[in-house]
């Protein structure tokens, strides 16, 4: 009976969440202008990269997909080893004056080799 209690307030508790999102919005840096409150953002990292997140921020540019949109970032705290040009992340933060403020611990590169073409053999 405590068995089916508890997975019952489970399933609701997951419902619940699904339903009302409590989650980031994850965005491209097109679709940032004019956005309020806390969003994720994916994209490419371009252009020269400077900083180590801790004495001195981390700044770097990401870029949408289609290459037309860029945003810049400053970010602070720790920094993935798979961090640089060229890589896609993905980031959260609040958009001040047209610069994404990375939140601390929120930068994660994404694997290239998942998102690759399988080679032919």
């Amino acid at each position: 009976m405590i068995a089916l209690s508890i997975a019952a307030a489970l399933a609701v508790f997951v419902l619940y969440t699904s339903a009302f999102g409590t989650g980031t919005p994850s965005l491209s840096p097109s679709q940032l202008p004019g956005h309020q409150g806390r969003v994720s953002v994916v994209g490419k990292v371009v252009g020269r990269t400077s900083g180590d997140g801790h004495e001195q921020a981390l700044r770097f540019t990401l870029r949408d997909r289609d290459g037309a949109t860029t945003v810049p970032v400053v970010y602070r705290g720790s920094v993935p080893d798979l961090f640089r040009r060229g890589r896609e992340v993905v980031i959260e933060g609040r958009v001040v004056s047209g610069t994404l403020r990375a939140i601390p611990g929120t930068l994660v590169t994404k694997c290239p080799s998942k998102y690759a073409p399988a080679k032919k053999a």
